[in-house]
Formats: structure tokens, C-alpha cells, sequence
């Protein structure tokens, strides 16, 4: 009997967990955007309270066809097109500095676009600097070893954190988290790793003395309910809501906060609006569905074919925790505000669609997907393996010639 074809065979029970998880946040998310997103719109007269949740719906839909067709054909492609994604967002990262051209939302320049078609070129640098360090590990595996290698490496990813640190910081603190988590997984000595972080942490903060506003939410930070009507408003606000919520919540739908006092409760504080309408227990159920996608996605870097797999899932799940940690802990006030939605369910198109995207390069892993990428020509590996396999023919070939002669 022949043997069953590969779209006979179940799924791996990694690829199950993950899109059991997906799809669980991704119904949490539609719920919760509506529920704390419908009475204000319905207040300020912007419609029937359906218009996040419709544009979530739509945004979250295109999603979950991009990661089936990257899940299915997606790793060989996106490997050859790495370079160009990686400059095609740091050309418009630029452009977003531009006056002009650069969309403000709230005060913020973030966005390129007109009208509803608005993204963040940020979210997008946040996948293609992952892809780009992980093929640049994968084709140069002793550039770990060899610190001096790692230079233009790191100046890559200076100059697109960099960009992106200039008007987005908290996506720049998960670019960040997530690229170290890359190094560590690849094998990086400690002492490089260091020197990295003590970098990031001069920049982040020449970047809080340069802007003012990043100053006062360091400061706020500290001692919150010190301004509780200003700089502190999203923090204090964030925790009442959870300490309102009790154990077992106020019910969904019976948010306070949502309508009068906490701004963005439908992006970046949303589980705060979790916390106050379906307690600690709603909480739990989220972070339980994020350790499902840690132990799946870790699963998958462990039994993945071949140094890119390997280190492209871990990057991928990565990518998914620190958003998510540092969105958590900005919430119960351990971290600074910094803008980073809660990811899978925070309304965001842009952040939904490249969070989709990443999920089906990890579901391609899981499925067994290997991207053939080839060590550089020249590499002193290379050399060593040629000089090897020489020397290892002479020797074949001094043999049998000794052979010959004894039989003659």
C-alpha cells in the first residue's frame, strides 16, 4: 500500500495547538473590542457601535488567508524576498518621518495612508528585521562565534529599530526583545549580548530625554497616581479597572471605565477591560491561551528541520510573548505606557495582519516546511569542508595507487 499523501495526514499536534489558540483570541479579541469599543462610539454619535469590531472582523478575516497560504507555500518565498521586505520598510519607515507625508493619530506620526487604508510601516519593520537576522544566522552560522562578524549585523538592525525607536518606542522594545531572544536561541556569548542590551538601554533613554512626552510617561511610571488626571490617566485608570473586576468580573458588557474614564480601552488597554467585566478568571484565560502558544511555538523551534526553522520559530513565538509581556505588564503598571497592543485580540489592523502572518510561518514550521538556504561561498566552513574532502581524495587516491602497484 502506498503511503498516505501529505494532505492525508493529520496536522502535527503543535500546528492543532496553535491555531486552537489563534482562533480562541482571535473570538476573545472580537468580543472584547466590541464590548469596550460600542458605548463610547454610541456616546460620541459615530454610528451603531459596530464600527471597530466590523473593521476587526475584516482585518482578521484577510489575516487568516494570508497565514493558510503562508502556512501552505510560504517559507522558500519568503526567504528570497527577505532583502527587498527589509528595504521596502525602512523606505517607508523614512517616509513616516516625513511632514506631510507621516499620518499623526493622537499626536503620534505613525502611520502612511489616507482614510480607512492607513498601516503602520512599524509592524511590518518588526517582522522583516526578524526574518533578516534569522537568514543571516542560518546562511553565516559562525557569525556568533566571531564577534567582529556581527558588526554589520547589528547595524541593520540599529538603523531599523532606530527608525521605528524615533516615533513608535514600544514597538521598538519588542523589535528589541524579540532579536535578542534570536541571538540567545543561535548560541550568542553572553559578553556580546551585554554590550547589545547596554546599547539599547543608552538609546531608549537619549530617546526619552530627546522627547519630552517620553520623559513624563518615565516619570509617571514611578509614581502614577502622583498625576492621576494627566501623564498617569491610562495607568491609574488601567488599574481600577482590574481591581474592580474582582475574581469573577462585573459581567460582560459592564464596563465603567471604558465609557467615561480609560482612553484607548479598546487597543492598548484592553485587558484591563478584560480584568474589570470577566475578572481574574477572564485574565487567566488569556494568558493560558499565550503559555499555549509559548509551549507549542517552543515545541516547534525544538523538532524544526534545519537552523532556519529552528530559529525562525523561535523568533515567531518571540515576536508574539514580548508584545504580549509587555503589553501585560504595562497594564498592571510594571512597565512604562508605551502603545503596544494586546496581541490577537487589541484592535490594530496592521499589528493583527503581521501577527497572522508571522502565525503562518510558524504553522509552516510545524507542518514541516524547510526554506533551502545555503551557507555563503567563502565562509571559512566552506573552505575547511573543500580542504577536507581534498585531502581526503588524495588520500583515496595514494591508496589505491599502492594497491596497484603491490598487485603488479
Amino acid at each position: 500500500m502506498p503511503p498516505p499523501s501529505p494532505r492525508d495526514r493529520s496536522q502535527p499536534l503543535e500546528a492543532n495547538i496553535l491555531l486552537t489558540a489563534t482562533f480562541c483570541l482571535l473570538a476573545a479579541g472580537a468580543v472584547m473590542v466590541y464590548s469596550a469599543s460600542s458605548a463610547k462610539t454610541l456616546l460620541q454619535h459615530q454610528g451603531d457601535g459596530t464600527s471597530y469590531l466590523i473593521r476587526y472582523v475584516i482585518f482578521g478575516a484577510i489575516g487568516l488567508v494570508l497565514m493558510q497560504v503562508i502556512a501552505r507555500h510560504g517559507l522558500k518565498v519568503i526567504a528570497e524576498l527577505t532583502g527587498p521586505f527589509l528595504g521596502a520598510c525602512i523606505a517607508m519607515q523614512f517616509l513616516v518621518l516625513v511632514p506631510g507625508i507621516g499620518v499623526s493619530v493622537n499626536g503620534s506620526r505613525r502611520w502612511l495612508g489616507a482614510g480607512p487604508l492607513q498601516f503602520q510601516p512599524s509592524e511590518l519593520m518588526k517582522l522583516a528585521l526578524l526574518l533578516y537576522v534569522v537568514k543571516v544566522l542560518a546562511t553565516r552560522p559562525k557569525i556568533i562565534r566571531e564577534g567582529r562578524l556581527l558588526v554589520p549585523l547589528a547595524g541593520v538592525c540599529c538603523v531599523g529599530v532606530g527608525l521605528v525607536a524615533t516615533k513608535d518606542i514600544g514597538t521598538a522594545l519588542v523589535i528589541a526583545m524579540t532579536l535578542s531572544a534570536i541571538l540567545v536561541a543561535a548560541g550568542i556569548p553572553l559578553r556580546y549580548l551585554g554590550v547589545l542590551i547596554a546599547g539599547g538601554v543608552v538609546l531608549v533613554l537619549l530617546m526619552a530625554v530627546v522627547e519630552p512626552y517620553r520623559m513624563q510617561r518615565l516619570s509617571s511610571f514611578m509614581n502614577p497616581w502622583a498625576d492621576a488626571q494627566n501623564t498617569g490617566l491610562q495607568a491609574v485608570q488601567g488599574q481600577i479597572a482590574l481591581g474592580s473586576g474582582g475574581f469573577f468580573g462585573r459581567g460582560l458588557g459592564e464596563s465603567v471605565q471604558k465609557v467615561f474614564y480609560l482612553p484607548e480601552a479598546h487597543t492598548d488597554f484592553i485587558l484591563a477591560i478584560i480584568g474589570e467585566e470577566l475578572g481574574v478568571i477572564g485574565v487567566s484565560v488569556v494568558l493560558f491561551l499565550y503559555g499555549l502558544i509559548a509551549y507549542a511555538g517552543l515545541r516547534v523551534a525544538k523538532g524544526a528541520q534545519g537552523a532556519y526553522g529552528k530559529l525562525l520559530a523561535v523568533g515567531l513565538t518571540s515576536m508574539i510573548l514580548c508584545q504580549g509581556l509587555l503589553n501585560v505588564f504595562t497594564v498592571l503598571g510594571m512597565a512604562p505606557v508605551t502603545g503596544v497592543p494586546l496581541p490577537f485580540i487589541s484592535y490594530g489592523s496592521t499589528n493583527l495582519l503581521v501577527l497572522l502572518m508571522g502565525m503562518g510561518l510558524l504553522l509552516n514550521v510545524a507542518q514541516g516546511g524547510v526554506a533551502h538556504v545555503r551557507a555563503v561561498p567563502g565562509s571559512r566552513s566552506d573552505a575547511e569542508s573543500v580542504d577536507r574532502r581534498r585531502r581526503d581524495s588524495r588520500t583515496r587516491g595514494a591508496r589505491a595507487g599502492g594497491r596497484r602497484r603491490a598487485a603488479g
